[in-house]
C-alpha cells in the first residue's frame, strides 16, 4: 500500500508541475508581448489553482506514503 501512495504522489506532483508550466506559458503569451516581462501576479491567476490543488494532493499523498 505504501508504494501505491508513493507512486500516486510522485505522478500527481510531476503532472501538476508540468501542467502548471504549460498553463503559465499560455497565460503569459495571451497577456504579454515578447519584449515585456511578466508580472508576479501571474501566479495568482485563476487558471493556476487547479494545478496548485494537484501539486498539493501529490505532496500529501507522498507524505502519507513516507509515514506509513
Amino acid at each position: 500500500m505504501n508504494w501505491i501512495f508513493g507512486f500516486l504522489g510522485i505522478a500527481l506532483l510531476i503532472t501538476g508541475l508540468i501542467g502548471q508550466a504549460f498553463e503559465m506559458r499560455k497565460i503569459r503569451l495571451a497577456i504579454y508581448r515578447d519584449e515585456e516581462l511578466a508580472s508576479v501576479n501571474i501566479f495568482a491567476n485563476k487558471k493556476n489553482f487547479k494545478w496548485y490543488a494537484i501539486i498539493g494532493a501529490g505532496i500529501v499523498s507522498w507524505y502519507i506514503a513516507e509515514r506509513m
